[in-house]
């Protein structure tokens, strides 16, 4: 069976609950660095650390009232700590949380998506082997072109997963960043070794500098190159929806017991995962457009980028992992059909094989370009008049002059274009 998504440990990152224990934890942290410089008492630092809670519901109820998230926050963990819980926040402006949190559920996403990542390319590199000599019509424009083999097209869509896989690295090192600097980023009234502390505990680096949020060309990055992920998933799904028409028919995605591919036409079994997962990657950059605009922001910080955020962070990054699990299925239960393989590669009667053909007259002394027209027009026949054209070429008097009966028949051996494969595959696989 096909994986079904179900909102799995991406989607729990987004939650209310996962957000607001972000912000605690920030906000705890930054009081063991105070505590380090001796501005909290070890006695308060120790109520801090037991009984600091939080209850969403209650967070929300007093955000009602007072119309600011954190304000909301912080008046809720303060009914729970106490007296000592004047030291909470302490020097700090919202966005040391808000940015610094974010930062966190960013990085956990990100694991998951690697993680993911992973399994698909896995996926591909078996299925390319499993592959790797069977031949395929190699296309261009459309057109029939040489002969490839349908591994040798996995491979080079594994290829590209591990530079995703790369991409996906580069993103989590780009929003793996923290801040606890202060209204507009000077530290005036928090010290740099606050955010030190704080950051090393929640598994970031600290922003070199900051306004009074960390510079969004970091986020901009980290969504453009999830959208460069899913363009791949796009990519990959648009050319078996190719593979998998009628006329064509040389892969298709699995089509269960019991399944229906139309409402009116019962005959139907429709690319409908690929074809959704085409639609996913528009939304996908769509998200990455909306992060690119989150860049410029008034002076040292306006809030412009956060409703944005509040909706590209979980979208993208569950839609993302959504995509990575549904091709991982698509892949590891996609139906290929080698004689219809080999039946479109037979179709144009041997015309792949005219470069070929060309370079052995070209062998035997003539020009590029007097060797180009022999061969040329006897493919056009081919096109126009259905003719066979092997027989075409030994008929010819000026191709035949040049080449024997074996020398044509040799040029129509498959093998010739296979013949490296094990070279691509040891450069892609390294084996």
């Amino acid at each position: 069976m096909v994986p079904r998504y179900t909102k799995p440990e991406m989607a729990a990152i987004w939650t209310d609950e996962n957000r607001f224990k972000k912000w605690l934890d920030v906000e705890v942290y930054a009081c063991e660095g105070w505590n380090k410089l001796g501005k909290i008492p070890d006695d308060s630092l120790k109520v801090i650390q037991e009984r600091a809670a939080f209850e969403v519901d209650r967070i929300l109820e007093i955000e009602e009232e007072v119309k600011h998230d954190v304000i909301a926050f912080l008046t809720n963990v303060a009914e729970h700590v106490g007296p000592d819980s004047r030291f909470i926040h302490m020097g700090m402006t919202s966005s040391d949380v808000l940015d610094t949190a974010l930062a966190m559920q960013l990085v956990e996403a990100s694991d998951l998506l690697i993680a993911q990542t992973e399994k698909l390319t896995a996926a591909i590199g078996e299925r390319a082997e499993e592959f790797k000599m069977v031949p395929q019509m190699g296309r261009s424009h459309g057109i029939h072109a040489e002969p490839v083999t349908f591994g040798i097209k996995l491979a080079s869509w594994y290829d590209e997963m591990t530079r995703n896989l790369s991409r996906l690295a580069r993103a989590r090192e780009a929003v793996a960043v923290g801040m606890i600097s202060g209204a507009v980023g000077t530290f005036a009234n928090i010290e740099p070794s606050v955010e030190e502390h704080v950051c090393a505990r929640a598994g970031l680096r600290p922003a070199k500098v900051s306004t009074q949020v960390i510079s969004r060309d970091h986020h901009a990055e980290f969504f453009s190159l999830l959208a460069l992920v899913a363009t791949s998933i796009e990519k990959f799904s648009v050319e078996i929806r190719h593979m998998q028409r009628t006329e064509v028919l040389e892969a298709e995605e699995f089509f269960s017991k019991g399944q229906k591919g139309s409402s009116a036409m019962p005959h139907k079994r429709n690319p409908i995962a690929t074809e959704n997962l085409t639609g996913c990657a528009r939304l996908m950059r769509s998200y990455a457009q909306a992060a690119l605009e989150n860049v410029a922001l008034w002076h040292e910080r306006d809030i412009s980028h956060s409703s944005v955020e509040r909706v590209i962070g979980p979208d993208a990054t569950i839609l993302l992992h959504y995509m990575l699990v549904r091709f991982t299925g698509v892949i590891k239960n996609l139906m290929v059909y080698p004689q219809n393989m080999q039946k479109n590669i037979d179709i144009t009667g041997g015309l792949p094989n005219s470069q070929r053909l060309m370079l052995a007259l070209v062998g035997k002394g003539v020009t590029r370009e007097e060797a180009y027209a022999m061969v040329q027009r006897n493919a056009m026949r081919v096109w126009t008049e259905g003719a066979d054209y092997k027989e075409l070429l030994k008929a010819d008097a000026d191709v035949s002059r040049l080449l024997s009966e074996e020398e044509i028949d040799e040029a129509f051996d498959i093998g010739y274009h296979l013949k490296h494969v094990d070279t691509i595959f040891s450069r892609v696989f390294g084996k």
